[in-house]
């Protein structure tokens, strides 16, 4: 299989007299994309998935214009398809991402990820004495608030809240 590599074109188009300039990136031949992520969430989606650490070819883009959500972001990582435990994690911190399977060039999935729930080994419980944090025994947490993102553990009982979650 020939390693592909990402091409940047900068094109200049007339429109009613007026020039626009657009930025396009290459299609992947194989891989996946993770689009309508929220900007401020890009990174830390790269965090999570740990892409900092692969040697895939990766695109990312943040804070592109988007009539769904006004500003988004788009990663797209070729010769990468993710386990259910990593679309977990996306859904986590980017519940309006939509997942994007190519397979040659074509679309062959396409799904807003949904956020499940139950959360199994993702999560670390926020409770310094929960029996998870001192044992070898996995983190797992009844979700409780869909909306706000709030996960109950199913140890310790402690709620943990969106803005102090930690993945293991």
């Amino acid at each position: 299989m020939a390693k592909q590599n990402i091409r940047i074109q900068k094109t200049n188009i007339k429109l009613s007299g007026s020039e626009r300039k657009e930025l396009k990136v290459s299609a992947i031949e194989n891989g996946t994309v993770i689009d309508h992520i929220p900007p401020q969430s890009v990174f830390q989606v790269i965090r999570i998935l740990s892409l900092d650490n692969i040697s895939n070819q990766i695109m990312i883009g943040t804070n592109l214009d988007s009539q769904k959500l006004g500003k988004k972001g788009i990663i797209k990582v070729s010769n990468k398809y993710f386990e259910s435990e990593e679309i977990n994690k996306i859904a986590l911190v980017a519940p309006s991402a939509t997942l994007i399977v190519i397979k040659d060039y074509t679309v062959v999935y396409k799904a807003k990820v949904e956020i499940p729930d139950n959360i199994k080994k993702i999560v670390k419980c926020i409770n310094p004495n929960c029996i998870t944090n001192h044992e070898n025994i996995p983190t797992k947490f009844i979700v409780i608030d869909k909306a706000d993102l709030q996960l109950q553990c199913h140890y310790c009982e402690k709620i943990t809240k969106k803005e102090v979650m930690n993945f293991i």
